[in-house]
């Protein structure tokens, strides 16, 4: 097969849950476990550091790759969803996985995967594995694809832990409240791995202290070591301020991540790096600070408060849930500007009430629909804008919407393209490409 006709092998015989949501999903690990065991266990001879969470969970687990790679070391990144490219999913440094290794896999694989017939994701968990294993990465960033106890990626025994944020998504699969929530996600904890939360909320913390206790992992919450707070920007990076509490060190940081919600993260990223100085990896200050600034040019992250073009500004991200569009919101309704175009999307399986309630009541919406079978279809996203009070019209496809309004933009106004990850993805290619430094 030639790699497009891989990745349609891949779309068309195994289920894919980012296309078409639950029908895809397959709880429990005997199906990834089998699997596995049949390709020779790569996960077994991984370095890992396991990345479980609500939000925050991708950049997260990019901004350790980047300090990892800065600090000298071959560093695997397996994430998910991609926006563009398959093999975005699965990284070593800079580089994805070549073409050739993703054909020469899926063939090799074939008489297996239609034997045991895993999910689209439980054989991408497989690919990854075994790429690192095969490169001998030093160590491997994983990223939990959802929940943490049941997902595919809760096979391996990381070096460390870490849960970023706890909130409302995936309801059905996860829990109604945020405690049921917080359970799966602590099913990544291991007996004698140390664990970091990211955030310390009153709902959760119990949950974890728990489950930690229960199998003898130390859990470190990055409140407690870590004071963080907004620098202002300079030469097109966030500044912020840090503060160990343990040692009364302070430091600043220069983020190529412009989201404020970017400072809820950093606090989880730097008690990892904390952790694994003292496991004895040796990541030294420029490294962390090198990998913390050049997120992108390390690791190929998009999508998060991304400046597409200036004049008029136009911003996309991929913040989806109650929490995420609610950071997101408050730092769009921060920026000066004349008027304010929504370009809004959404799949089907999300609590779409809820999340119009948070946006903007003063914002011309252009109602979409992301490119993926699971998508919400625009006529219907546009009668909820509508219903809500909002200005809104529909135009299908993503692409035409960014056109239209960068055709009816004045330079002074900003335009937004949100509310899935799907919406991002649907973007045209070319407005990622272009050098536009982050939004002062």
């Amino acid at each position: 097969m030639t790699y497009p006709e891989t990745i349609e092998y891949l779309y068309s015989r195994l289920p894919v849950f980012h296309r078409i949501g639950a029908a895809a999903y397959k709880p429990g690990l005997e199906t990834t476990i089998g699997f596995l065991n049949a390709i020779g266990n790569p996960q077994h001879k991984l370095k890992c550091i396991h990345i479980a969470g609500t939000n925050g969970k991708g950049s997260s687990s990019h901004s350790l790759a980047s300090i990892l790679q800065e600090a000298g070391y071959k560093t695997g990144l397996y994430t998910s969803p991609h926006l563009f490219d398959f093999r975005e999913r699965i990284r070593i440094d800079s580089n994805m996985i070549p073409e050739s290794v993703v054909v020469e896999k899926v063939y090799a694989w074939q008489a297996l995967t239609e034997e045991r017939k895993p999910s689209f994701f439980e054989l991408t968990v497989a690919l990854a594995f075994d790429f690192f294993a095969s490169e001998k990465v030093d160590i491997a960033v994983i990223e939990v694809g959802m929940g943490g106890r049941l997902d595919s990626t809760n096979v391996i025994r990381p070096e460390l832990s870490l849960i970023t944020n706890i909130g409302y998504d995936h309801q059905k699969f996860l829990g109604d409240n945020l405690p049921q929530i917080a359970f799966e996600k602590a099913g990544i904890i291991k007996s004698g791995v140390p664990v970091v939360i990211s955030e310390k909320q009153a709902e959760t913390e119990a949950v974890f202290r728990k489950k930690a206790g229960a199998v003898n992992s130390g859990i470190h919450f990055a409140a407690d070591w870590f004071d963080i707070c907004d620098a202002g920007w300079e030469d097109g990076k966030r500044l912020v301020e840090t503060r160990n509490l343990l040692r009364n060190e302070s430091r600043q940081y220069r983020l190529s991540l412009g989201g404020d919600y970017q400072l809820k993260n950093l606090g989880g990223v730097l008690a990892s790096v904390e952790i694994l100085r003292n496991q004895g990896w040796a990541v030294p200050e420029s490294a962390l600070s090198n990998g913390l600034e050049k997120v992108k040019e390390n690791t190929g992250l998009r999508g998060r408060w991304d400046v597409l073009q200036k004049e008029p500004l136009m911003i996309c991200d991929t913040a989806h849930n109650e929490d995420g569009v609610r950071e997101a919101m408050r730092q769009l309704q921060a920026l000066p500007c004349k008027k304010l175009w929504m370009i809004w999307g959404m799949v089907n399986d999300k609590d779409h009430e809820k999340v119009i309630s948070l946006l903007p009541e003063n914002a011309r919406y252009i109602a979409c629909q992301p490119d993926i079978p699971r998508a919400l279809c625009s006529a219907e996203m546009n009668e909820m804008l509508l219903t809500s009070g909002r200005e809104s019209r529909e135009i299908t496809k993503v692409e035409e919407a960014v056109s239209f309004a960068l055709s009816q933009a004045e330079k002074q106004d900003v335009i937004y393209i949100g509310g899935s990850t799907f919406t991002v993805a649907s973007i045209p290619e070319k407005f990622f490409q272009a050098e536009i430094k982050p939004l002062l």
